[in-house]
């Protein structure tokens, strides 16, 4: 596997010199091994172990914080009145727009054939998945008494209260429920294949067993391949529209209200184009280690890095057009109110977290007009760490900007976090990359049959003669 080490150059731009999205001398079962020896190796490198044990602090951080909030009751963050949304409203809004890469990669990229998205889309889809879960802790937990969260669901309760379903409140949890349902079927469906792979390759009866289960009894049989791609696409479809609809509700949470900042009707496209902003980025910022971490640099290629880059220029200039935007209603609506909303947002007491969001989102990604930048791996991985944060303050900036300056100055206020809220914040990001970690370690983080089927032919022949041979 020595010759798996070097990688071939997949940026030119002519047709007759590109290279195939996987190292042009390998066949299909130098991709199996490329893999499968991630998580069958008896122990992951020791970069795994660093980054494993901070994460799992970080998260048994999360958990002693969320017993405190319990016995001790939300006055522990830094919310007050006005500002009733704090820190964990920020923290739903930012973890629910990074799941949205997955399901554009792996949804919408599949339905327009795009073939580059095959080396990336197994670990995005998994990055949506402990996204979703991160951004829905956070809704459970703001509300204070969590013993009473069930009032959110569609239940009679013993004091026949039913939920108010014109709040957007409610249509986040059907919308991420929702949205969390079909991203793990589609995760889960597309694996299937690639759990087999692992189950026929398992040395002990322990994972045989637990691939096994997993696998539902997947031979290869051509009844089972058209089956599963029968599947897989009703289940693109029906993720598709979610990309659009699920960060469309979420901005209802503001869009809705009649505060100034927030009722607009430019949120919602707003809040699409910066999820798949935000999301593509966190899958550049776990990309770029995980290729070199685990020799994967032949099957997540420059190529794959570059059109990633793209999206991050396209959208990022797509959110820099909405913050201007919204500077022209404000000004051209003449509403003296929201002129001062966002005249105080970038000259206000929260100014710092303004420009912030703007140097990270608009200034950051134009980087990427020039080639030599989306070539570089340092710094695509720098750029990817700024978009993360700048999207972070975006949430900040909509969601606390406009609380704490509403329409009477006497109820003006500034919102401060304590220690618990920003420990809670580093806690979900040990929640996020815990469930990250573990998933590259057991299950495969790059999708197998996907790579092989768009693998050149006479390699996919290559591969089967000696497979036949070996049989």
């Amino acid at each position: 596997m020595a010759s798996l080490a070097g990688e071939i150059d997949n940026t030119s731009d002519d047709p007759r010199v590109r290279a195939p999205l996987v190292v042009g001398d390998h066949d299909l079962a130098s991709v199996t091994e490329s893999v499968a020896r991630v998580a069958e190796a008896p122990r992951p490198p020791r970069a795994w172990y660093i980054a494993f044990a901070i994460s799992v602090s970080a998260l048994a951080i999360l958990g002693v914080m969320i017993l405190y909030l319990i016995f001790t009751g939300v006055g522990v963050w830094g919310v007050n009145n006005p500002v009733g949304w704090g820190f964990a409203i920020v923290n739903f809004v930012f973890w629910v727009g990074i799941g949205h890469a997955g399901t554009l990669i792996s949804a919408i990229l599949f339905l327009f054939r795009q073939k580059w998205r095959t080396g990336i889309n197994r670990f995005a889809e998994a990055m949506t998945i402990f996204a979703v879960i991160c951004a829905g802790m956070f809704p459970g937990i703001h509300v204070g008494r969590i013993w009473f969260t069930y009032w959110m669901f569609p239940v009679p309760n013993q004091m026949e209260l039913w939920p108010q379903f014109r709040s957007p409140l409610m249509w986040d949890l059907f919308a991420v429920g929702t949205y969390f349902t079909v991203s793990l079927m589609f995760w889960y469906v597309g694996m299937i294949p690639d759990l087999a792979t692992f189950r026929d390759r398992a040395v002990t009866r322990v994972r045989r067993m637990l691939y096994g289960f997993f696998a539902l009894g997947w031979t290869g049989a051509a009844r089972h391949w058209h089956r599963y791609e029968r599947a897989y696409l009703i289940l693109a479809a029906l993720a598709t529209p979610l990309v659009l609809s699920v960060h469309s509700v979420v901005s209802f949470d503001f869009a809705a209200a009649q505060l100034p900042g927030w009722h607009t009707t430019i949120l919602p496209p707003y809040f699409v184009a910066g999820a798949i902003f935000s999301g593509f980025g966190m899958v550049m910022t776990l990309a770029v280690p995980a290729r070199q971490l685990f020799g994967l640099k032949h099957l997540i290629t420059m190529r794959h890095l570059e059109n990633m880059s793209k999206i991050i220029l396209v959208t990022g200039s797509m959110v820099g057009y909405a913050y201007l935007t919204e500077f022209f209603i404000s000004w051209y609506s003449g509403n003296i109110f929201e002129r001062f909303a966002f005249i105080g947002r970038a000259m206000g007491p929260y100014w710092w977290a303004y420009w912030i969001m703007v140097t990270c989102n608009v200034v950051t990604p134009q980087l990427f007009w020039f080639k030599r930048c989306r070539t570089s791996i340092l710094v695509l991985f720098i750029a990817s760490i700024f978009v993360n944060i700048g999207m972070w303050f975006e949430r900040f900036v909509i969601v606390i900007s406009s609380l704490s300056a509403d329409f009477l100055p006497a109820q003006w206020g500034y919102y401060t976090p304590t220690l618990i809220d920003i420990l809670t914040l580093i806690g979900s990001f040990g929640l996020f990359f815990t469930g990250f970690l573990l998933f590259c370690r057991y299950l495969p983080m790059v999708a197998i049959a996907e790579i092989k089927a768009v693998m050149p032919r006479k390699h996919r022949q290559g591969a089967a003669a000696a497979g036949e041979a070996g049989a």
